[in-house]
């Protein structure tokens, strides 16, 4: 009989107090994304609790068994620490209510995060999506391709046997939030945003931490070129995680190009990435130009071009981004929900030539995929949709 271990994370505080309220229900559905993806029907018995006066996410997890039982069990605490809101690792002893009470042992995290955790916090603007936010869009995303467990460190196995760097793509980048949270895991990240000023902030501000943390490193800003065309300014940066690491070329890469997000087919190589993620603009600060130019401040010198819905600049730029995901990747998308209902997301991926994860018919019950919708403030209702690329 398999040895079954019962698990507690604690939920990591968070300053945004609309935010931390959902927290655990977040937590709660990423870590059931996992369970489905990740963990071959290993994690069981999911659910929330409250120890102490602070909110716990609970879940049962099989030891594994087998010559490979220390690698699976490696990784399981690898994926286990990823999560975006776990805090702080227990092995429970005993059930709440019993009378004996419960015991919590505490559980050494993995260590999945190459840099320092400022990379992601210091950063503060204007419309900025929650860290914490970004983190469980990557990794849900990433469990969504054919190689979840990919989760749990910084490389990607091909069929060949050869490991190479995860790589993440955002195609409406803004100030590089999620090429933060792919470049602290050690995953190769590239961007695209149409505003100019956005790229040139990401590049001060990343050259400035890089150069802060003394990090050996190699940054430039310049202009990308095409066929003898100028196709905008790009930013550039590779990294090593020691010394020794950037000697050896074994580096991380940054890139960010400033260019209309429905060229992305034109940037990049087809099949290069393994997950697409974004944060669609909110339809609030952010407007969208029909036409597929976004424009972050909302201004046009033709304002009936804008419209509030993320829908026609993702219909229009979804073809060029699939073409640069390997088969078996997967795309993530976060949006107001106030400005798009999510049938008409789901009907521009699958247009798309995509498979939308989780959706069901009314009389269905919610799987794991449907329990990410959360107020972000009056106007913003967000939720994520998570579809693949087949093989």
């Amino acid at each position: 009989m398999a040895h079954v271990t019962r698990y507690a994370f604690l939920v990591s505080p968070s300053h945004n107090r609309v935010y931390a309220q959902a927290a655990p229900r977040l937590a709660l559905a990423e870590l059931s994304v996992l369970a489905e993806r990740a963990f071959d029907g290993r994690v069981t018995d999911l659910g929330t609790t409250t120890l102490g006066g602070l909110p716990y996410v609970t879940f049962t997890l099989d030891d594994p068994a087998g010559p490979d039982a220390d690698r699976v069990r490696e990784t399981d605490l690898g994926l286990v620490s990823a999560l975006s809101s776990a805090y702080a690792l227990f092995a429970v002893d005993g059930e709440p209510g019993a009378g004996g009470g419960v015991a919590l042992r505490p559980v050494t995290r993995a260590a999945v995060e190459l840099f320092d955790s400022d990379l992601l916090t210091v950063q503060r603007y204007a419309g900025k999506t929650n860290e914490d936010f970004t983190r469980l869009l990557v990794n849900v995303t990433v469990a969504a391709t054919d190689r979840p467990r990919d989760l749990a460190g910084p490389w990607t196995v091909r069929p060949d046997g050869a490991r190479r760097r995860l790589r993440v793509l955002d195609p409406m980048a803004g100030r590089g939030t999620t090429l933060n949270q792919a470049l602290v895991r050690g995953w190769d990240a590239a961007g695209i945003d149409v505003d100019a000023k956005d790229v040139e902030a990401y590049a001060v501000f990343l050259r400035t931490w890089l150069k802060n943390h003394r990090l050996k490193h190699t940054a430039d800003l310049g202009t990308l070129r095409r066929d003898g065309k100028n196709l905008g300014r790009r930013f550039t940066a590779t990294v090593g995680a020691t010394p020794q690491e950037y000697r050896a070329g074994d580096t991380i890469g940054v890139e960010l190009v400033n260019a209309d997000t429905v060229r992305a087919a034109e940037l990049f190589p087809a099949g290069h990435f393994d997950a697409i993620v974004t944060d669609a603009p909110y339809g609030v600060q952010h407007g969208n130009r029909a036409s597929g130019t976004r424009g972050r401040d909302g201004r046009s010198t033709a304002r009936d071009d804008l419209t509030r819905s993320p829908v026609p600049l993702l219909t229009k730029a979804l073809p060029g981004w699939v073409r640069l995901l390997r088969r078996g990747g997967a795309v993530g998308i976060s949006w107001n929900v106030k400005v798009a209902p999510r049938r008409d997301l789901v009907d521009a991926l699958t247009t798309a030539g995509l498979e939308v994860l989780g959706e069901r018919s009314d009389d269905a019950a919610p799987g794991p995929w449907q329990g990410f919708e959360h107020r972000v403030d009056q106007a913003i209702q967000r939720d994520l949709v998570v579809a693949r690329k087949p093989r």
